[in-house]
């Protein structure tokens, strides 16, 4: 991110930095407004330590609101984004792909030759924002969501 994948980083008033503990509450909260499916808060907890996540937020300013996260694993040479939310009132800002860059950028510097992904068929503005970021589909997941009930199409890059 910046001057490194770990760092921090800015578009228009929003910084990007790498997630805090003090930064979990307000990503569930986000989470809970963009999904039908919510993680648990539980599951954010351990990720702002783990050396094999990149978890990143983005914020309107320093100190400012939350606008959107991404959270990515890391495995050897490949790597999946796990998640991505933007605020409802941040879409169509650039933060997504922002973030979504940040991400690749991360796996990167870790080596990893191909990145994976899961994407709801109908998420039309998703889907083009991966295909942007040369994302194509190599498979599907049936029935893989559930509120409401649609299959998960597997995206990978590189």
């Amino acid at each position: 991110m910046g001057s490194g994948a770990r760092g921090s980083a800015t578009i228009t008033g929003v910084i990007v930095r790498p997630a805090l503990m003090a930064d979990v509450k307000e990503v569930a909260a986000l989470e809970r407004r963009c999904y039908a499916e919510p993680w648990p808060a539980a599951a954010f907890t351990s990720l702002p330590e783990n050396p094999s996540v990149f978890f990143a937020v983005a914020r309107a300013g320093v100190d400012g609101p939350l606008s959107g996260y991404v959270i990515g694993w890391h495995v050897m040479d490949e790597a999946e984004l796990a998640n991505l939310a933007v605020e409802p009132a941040a879409r169509r800002s650039g933060v997504g792909s922002f973030l979504l860059d940040r991400m690749i950028d991360d796996a990167a510097c870790r080596g990893c030759a191909r990145l994976f992904l899961e994407v709801r068929e109908s998420n039309q503005a998703a889907r083009r924002l991966y295909a942007s970021r040369g994302f194509e589909e190599v498979g599907r997941r049936t029935k893989y969501y559930r509120s409401p009930e649609e299959d998960a199409l597997i995206l990978r890059r590189g």
